[in-house]
């Protein structure tokens, strides 16, 4: 079966969020802090949110492809280690465990810099399509 291919939104295309890997192994992608800062000038947490639920979800889609599946996000948490103020922010996300119900991700969002900015994990619910 033919894995799925990322098709980004259009909260996505709103945020910059450019995919750079796509597999259900790896998912990276990176975002502009211009643009989604909030009021004091820095990086958004809920934009830096985005960001990570959109590439854990990716990754978990592309699982599920390969079972004739889809998937549904249950769970997403994420803690904020560092703010930005210019450049990009890059997200990494790779498998916690890639079940047939189930799909969890972890995802690691750095800076230019390497510098760590958040940590996530998103699970997903692995489900037949409408």
């Amino acid at each position: 079966m033919t894995p799925w291919t990322i098709v980004p939104g259009a909260l996505d295309e709103r945020l910059g969020i450019t995919v750079t890997a796509q597999s259900a192994d790896r998912v990276e992608a990176w975002m502009p802090v211009e643009g989604n800062t909030q009021s004091l000038g820095r990086l958004h947490g809920g934009a830096t949110a985005a960001l990570a639920e959109a590439v854990g979800s990716w990754a978990a889609m592309i699982h599920a492809s390969t079972l004739g599946q889809v998937c549904v996000g249950v769970d997403l948490n994420i803690t904020h280690h560092r703010g930005a103020r210019t450049g990009r922010i890059h997200a990494v996300a790779t498998p916690a465990h890639r079940g047939r119900r189930v799909a969890t991700y972890d995802v690691i969002v750095r800076d230019d810099a390497e510098r760590l900015i958040a940590t996530a994990r998103i699970t997903n619910l692995v489900v037949d399509p409408d």
